[in-house]
């Protein structure tokens, strides 16, 4: 089965400690989805500045992951500069949405 996530950077800071990765995970569960859904409504909203907030603050936790998504968040904060379009920040706000909720789901199953 393919994972939709790496942990190999969430094991090195967690140094072994299983019971810490645990956390890192969970904490990753609850804040993440959350955010991504909140920062597609800024989207969606046309606040750009709200959608900025989200995606900067997800940013380390989506590197963390191994999601490879910085590119799409990038382009939410391009546009909340007024260097990109609307449409690729609701595109790139899509993808983020999917590729996490795929992770979610694995996280959880790997993690239960």
């Amino acid at each position: 089965m393919s994972k939709y996530y790496d942990l190999k950077d969430v094991k090195e800071m967690a140094g072994g400690d299983e019971d810490f990765l645990k956390v890192i995970v969970q904490t990753f569960l609850e804040e993440i989805p959350p955010d991504v859904k909140s920062m597609n409504e800024a989207i969606d909203n046309s606040n750009p500045s709200l959608a900025y907030q989200y995606a900067h603050k997800m940013k380390p936790n989506l590197q963390l992951f191994g999601l490879e998504l910085m590119e799409h968040v990038l382009t939410i904060e391009a546009w909340s500069k007024g260097n990109d379009k609307e449409a690729n920040a609701r595109k790139s706000g899509e993808r983020i949405a999917t590729k996490v909720h795929l992770a979610q789901h694995q996280l959880k199953k790997d993690f239960a």
